[in-house]
């Protein structure tokens, strides 16, 4: 019996797995997903955003504009920018698949998110900021055990999918080889939301590994993606989630 229902969960689980890859093909492919994203352009700090028209010059009709600001990292001024996303963008037009490993129960690990300090930030490196960093809200911990190995992982504070999540950036032996080279993204719905935890108080969190995803810039080089720190790099391969972006014969972004 016992067996029968493990079974039926596994089964269940990578029917869930399936679904969740199928979704992340269609958003990606949206028309405001990763791969429709053909510009991204900042104003020197302290000047005022550029006119809609200027943004759209020399773009399609169809082409979105979105608006981006952002603090500059040398001065602290803040930065206007803006985006223009295009789905006949020859990234969405050579895009073939995410290639992904199977999915593998033994990467749902169980850990605890340990509140520090509601307001601490931690710098990280981005892809495009030429090594400097920008500093990002971790108010806490990802603690798990990885074959007798306790890690200690900083995972950010954000928003995603319209709720409270922590954005861990990771890496592991396997980018560059297997997986997309700069790392990879896991968010997970955030535990201390609720503000019922303390400094110093942590909750018990499963950190599922199979949905771990090629970041933005493995789709766009408009993107400008933060990379892992130093304590968020596993020594050993995690073969579980997304690989890497394969694109046509030929095609790079």
């Amino acid at each position: 019996m016992s067996s029968a229902v493990e079974s039926t969960t596994h089964d269940d689980a990578i029917v869930d797995y399936e679904a969740w890859k199928t979704q992340r093909r269609a958003a990606v492919t949206a028309p405001l997903g990763n791969l429709a994203l053909v510009l991204t352009h900042w104003s020197p700090a302290g000047v005022p955003a550029v006119s809609d028209a200027e943004a759209r010059a020399g773009q399609p009709e169809d082409a979105v504009l979105t608006r981006l600001q952002r603090t500059d990292i040398d001065s602290g001024e803040p930065q206007e920018g803006y985006r223009i996303w295009r789905q006949d963008s020859p990234a969405n037009q050579a895009f073939e698949q995410i290639e992904s490993y199977e999915y593998d129960p033994a990467w749902v690990i169980p850990g605890r998110f340990e509140l520090v300090d509601e307001q601490r930030v931690v710098p990280f490196e981005h892809i495009r900021d030429a090594g400097a960093t920008r500093s990002l809200p971790v108010s806490g911990d990802l603690v798990f055990e990885l074959d007798g190995t306790e890690y200690r992982f900083a995972a950010f504070d954000t928003n995603h999918d319209g709720h409270a999540s922590l954005q861990l950036v990771f890496g592991d032996t396997t980018n560059g080889r297997e997986s997309y080279g700069a790392g990879r993204f896991l968010f997970l719905d955030h535990p201390g939301a609720s503000g019922d935890l303390a400094p110093g108080d942590s909750i018990p969190i499963t950190i599922d590994f199979n949905r771990a995803i090629v970041p933005p810039c493995g789709f766009s080089n408009q993107m400008n993606c933060p990379l892992p720190p130093l304590q968020n790099r596993l020594p050993v391969p995690l073969r579980a989630g997304e690989k890497r972006v394969r694109f046509a014969d030929g095609f790079s972004i």
